[in-house]
C-alpha cells in the first residue's frame, strides 16, 4: 500500500493554514506566512514527514487572488498540488455560516482525501502556463485602466449634474472637443464655489492620465496580437462581427485554451451566463438568475461586443428580435442569451485556429 501524507490548505494573502493527515489518520494543524519562506518552511516540513515512513504528499488549495505560485514550487519539488474551483465545492449552510481558516482547510483536506483514496470527484480549475499568465496580467491591466476611465468620466458627469449645469447645444453627443473645452472651463468659473472648481479639475487630471496611459498600453497589447501564438487565434475571432482587437485579446486570454472545453455549453457555464436551476422532489426544474461564475471582466466586454454583434451581423439582429418578440418586457434576457450565443461562436473559431497550431505557452 503507497501511503499519502495529504494537505488541505486554506492560503490567504497573509497568513495560511495547512490541514496535515496521513492517510486516515486525524489531520494536525500548521500554520505558515504565505511568502517564499513560509511557503519554504511548509515543505520542509512535509518532506521530513514523507522521508520518515516513505509517503508521497498530496496537496490542495482552493483557488484565489493569490495566484499559482504554491501549486509551481509544490510541482517543482515533485509534489501532486491540485487547486479547486472556489465555485463548485458544496458546502452546507452550516459550513457557510461558520466558517473559519481551520475549517476550510478541512473541508479541501477531506475532499482531496476522498479523491485520492475513493475516486470521489475533484473540481478543479485549469492552470495556465506561466507564459498565458503573463500575456493575460497585461491585457487585463489595460481592460482595467479602461474601466477606471469610464468611472472618472461618470463622477465627471454626477459632479457637474448635481450642481445644475447642462452642457450647451452644439457640444454634440459624448465626450467631444466641445464639451471637454466647456468642463475645461468650469473650472475657472467664478459662479462655481472653489470646491467644486477644484474637484473638477482633480478629476479632468485624473481623465487626462488614464485616457494617455490608454493610449500607451495598446502599442504592447498590439504587439502582442502579433505574437506567433496568439496571431492565428486574434485573427480567427476578430473574423466575428462586433469583435475587435481588445475584445479578441480579452477573451483569448480569460479562456486561455478552448480545447479544454468538450462543448460549447460548458463554454457558457464557464463565463458564467448560462441560468441557475433550482428542482427539489415532485417540483419541476425552475430557472433563475445567471450564474455569474467565471471572470467578470470577460461578461463585460462580452456585453460590450454583443451590441455592436446585433447592429452589423444580420443573423445575429435576427434572432436578437426572435427573443424579444417572445417576451418583449425582458429584453435583457435577451441579450444575455446573445452574448452567450457570442461566447460559444467565439470558442468554435478559436478552436479551429488551435487545431492549426502547434502548442504553446497555454
Amino acid at each position: 500500500m503507497v501511503n499519502h501524507i495529504f494537505v488541505g490548505i486554506d492560503l490567504g494573502d497573509k497568513n495560511s493554514v495547512a490541514r496535515i493527515a496521513v492517510n486516515r489518520e486525524r489531520a494536525e494543524r500548521l500554520g505558515f506566512v504565505n511568502n517564499s519562506r513560509g511557503r519554504a518552511r511548509l515543505f520542509q516540513e512535509l518532506r521530513r514527514r514523507a522521508e520518515a515512513i516513505g509517503a508521497q504528499i498530496v496537496m490542495a488549495y482552493e483557488a484565489s487572488s493569490c495566484g499559482f505560485i504554491l501549486s509551481d514550487e509544490a510541482e517543482a519539488q515533485g509534489h501532486r498540488c491540485f487547486v479547486l474551483a472556489p465555485t463548485k465545492l458544496e458546502k452546507s449552510v452550516e459550513q457557510r455560516k461558520h466558517k473559519s481558516d481551520d475549517r476550510d482547510a478541512d473541508d479541501v483536506l477531506e475532499k482531496l482525501r476522498g479523491h485520492v483514496l475513493a475516486g470521489n470527484r475533484l473540481p478543479t480549475v485549469w492552470i495556465p502556463g506561466q507564459q498565458m499568465r503573463n500575456d493575460r496580467e497585461l491585457v487585463r491591466a489595460r481592460v482595467e485602466v479602461g474601466e477606471k476611465q469610464t468611472r472618472v468620466k461618470t463622477q465627471i458627469q454626477m459632479l457637474v449634474k448635481r450642481q445644475g449645469l447642462e452642457k450647451p447645444s452644439g457640444s454634440g453627443s459624448g465626450w467631444t472637443i466641445r464639451y471637454r473645452q466647456w468642463l475645461k472651463a468650469l473650472t475657472e468659473c467664478e459662479a462655481l464655489g472653489s470646491g467644486v472648481r477644484m474637484a473638477l479639475e482633480s478629476l479632468l487630471r485624473q481623465l487626462s492620465f488614464l485616457e494617455a496611459e490608454s493610449q500607451r498600453m495598446d502599442q504592447p497589447i498590439l504587439q502582442l496580437a502579433e505574437q506567433a501564438r496568439h496571431k492565428p487565434i486574434i485573427e480567427k475571432l476578430t473574423e466575428e462581427h462586433g469583435v475587435g482587437l481588445m475584445t479578441a485579446m480579452v477573451y483569448r486570454t480569460e479562456i486561455g485554451y478552448a480545447g479544454r472545453f468538450g462543448r460549447g455549453r460548458h463554454v457558457g457555464k464557464f463565463v458564467g451566463l448560462t441560468p441557475t436551476s433550482h428542482e427539489s422532489g415532485q417540483q419541476q426544474d425552475r430557472k433563475g438568475h445567471i450564474s455569474r461564475q467565471g471572470p467578470p471582466r470577460l461578461r463585460k466586454i462580452l456585453c460590450q461586443a454583443t451590441w455592436v454583434h446585433i447592429q452589423h451581423d444580420p443573423e445575429a439582429k435576427r434572432f436578437y428580435q426572435q427573443l424579444v418578440s417572445r417576451n418583449p418586457k425582458k429584453k435583457k434576457i435577451a441579450v444575455v442569451a446573445m452574448m452567450r450565443r457570442l461566447a460559444v461562436r467565439l470558442w468554435h473559431r478559436m478552436r479551429q485556429a488551435e487545431l492549426g497550431m502547434i502548442p504553446m505557452g497555454q
